[in-house]
């Protein structure tokens, strides 16, 4: 299993002029890094942009434990509403292709 973390391709407001557009893409990198280094999760592949979304991949753990680590992005400083998680598989022969789930999760 593999789920997706769609976060929508929107440049962070307020940065200096000639910034990067897009820091935020480093900053769940780092997260999802900091994770797998834990032995929290696993991510399965590089991110990737796909048309107007930014991909994430993350595997090595149960549905609810993947899902809830997706929440956690949706949730990080300058990640734009508007962010989902799609539950796929390794298999999947494209983005976006499974169960899609609305980010951030509901608190329990």
């Amino acid at each position: 299993m593999v789920v997706e973390i769609h976060v929508p391709l929107l440049p962070t407001p307020g940065l200096p002029d000639g910034s990067y557009p897009f820091p935020w893409i480093e900053e769940v990198e780092d997260f999802l890094s900091d994770l797998e280094d834990q032995g929290d999760v696993e991510v399965f592949d590089e991110g990737e942009e796909d048309g107007d979304v930014y991909v994430f991949f993350v595997a090595g753990a149960g549905e609810g434990d993947l899902l809830a680590v997706a929440s956690r992005v949706a949730t990080l400083p300058g990640i734009s509403a508007g962010t989902i998680a799609v539950v796929s598989s390794d298999e999947a022969e494209d983005f976006g292709l499974g169960r899609h789930v609305t980010l951030p999760l509901p608190a329990l």
